[in-house]
């Protein structure tokens, strides 16, 4: 983009300045020109055209130069073009003013035709230099919304089960963490429940491990279902094995949580010829609850949870059993 050609947009009511303009810059035929009469056309005119620099007179009948400057700063598109007033005094008070109201240069007529040239490349050349820089720094947020989105939708999916699409033990452990010392910290109760779906592996065998990964999808969907509150979590342990963590729940409703969770995988009806329990797929689930001090270990939850689960598959299977630690 810095290789682009200055555009001058000269606005001026005397056609004799723009003809002296013309003539000065015929050393420079890289520099393409723009007239502009009427001053109160020349808003429109710049924001049309995309000028790289303005020269305009800064006495014109029709409006002053001053206050047009002013127009142009309030135009986004082309608030940042550099304006060069053109002048018939040199008073140091009339230039002073010129600045003040945001010229970027300022120029007596008639100036010599070398000094006039450089005077519009350089003003076009750094005003194209700030479009690419601005154009990098847009380019440059894009590209980090980008990867910002990449990063949440990666630590996203690190966070899944690749087979059932719910938390993975990854997460379930980080989570299991922060709601342990949450628990804590507020002196709430925290519970868990360890699910089991009963004789997978005679499913597996009867059935082929295809259906056998359906199987666990569709109870992993029914368990995640089953859940009410947003921070209530359902991940993938390991295995057919299932873990549900309900922080600020009490025994009771842990164990009407759990119930709710067997009946629902049960109502999937999913057909097990070969289980000793039920024509249809089951779980066996262990609750335990919990409300943590200093004297408590975060494995001891898991450990009495895990007991109540062995206790409920000892008892019959397709049931719940609450522990406590």
């Amino acid at each position: 983009m810095t290789d682009m050609h200055p555009i001058l947009l000269l606005v001026d009511e005397q056609q004799l300045v723009h003809k002296g303009v013309r003539k000065m810059l015929a050393e420079a035929p890289e520099i393409e020109i723009h007239d502009c009469y009427e001053g109160a056309k020349a808003v429109a005119a710049a924001e049309h055209l995309g000028p790289t620099v303005i020269l305009q007179d800064i006495n014109m009948p029709d409006i002053n130069g001053l206050d047009l400057l002013a127009e142009y700063r309030r135009h986004p598109a082309i608030a940042d073009v550099p304006v060069i007033m053109l002048s018939g005094t040199s008073a140091a008070e009339v230039k002073a003013e010129a600045f003040q109201r945001g010229a970027d240069d300022y120029i007596v007529k008639m100036p010599h035709p070398i000094e006039l040239i450089a005077r519009l490349r350089h003003h076009s050349r750094a005003y194209v230099e700030h479009l690419e820089r601005e154009d990098a720094i847009k380019a440059l947020q894009r590209e980090k919304k980008k990867l910002a989105a990449a990063n949440l939708e990666l630590e996203r999916l690190s966070s899944l089960d690749g087979l059932t699409g719910i938390a993975n033990r990854r997460y379930f452990d980080t989570v299991f963490d922060r709601e342990w010392r949450r628990a804590m910290r507020e002196t709430e109760p925290l519970s868990l429940i360890m699910c089991d779906v009963d004789y997978f592996k005679l499913y597996n065998d009867s059935y082929g491990h295809q259906p056998g990964d359906e199987c666990l999808k569709l109870v992993a969907s029914s368990l995640a279902s089953a859940m009410q509150r947003p921070t209530d979590l359902v991940a993938r342990y390991g295995g057919e094995e299932f873990v549900v963590l309900l922080p600020n729940t009490h025994a009771r409703g842990a164990i009407k949580i759990a119930e709710r969770v067997r009946q629902a995988v049960l109502d999937l009806q999913l057909p097990h010829e070969n289980s000793a329990v039920h024509d249809c797929v089951t779980i066996s689930m262990g609750a335990a609850t919990v409300a943590p001090m200093i004297k408590h270990q975060i494995g001891e939850l898991l450990l009495s949870a895990d007991r109540a689960l062995y206790s409920a598959k000892e008892a019959g299977r397709n049931q719940v059993i609450c522990a406590g630690i």
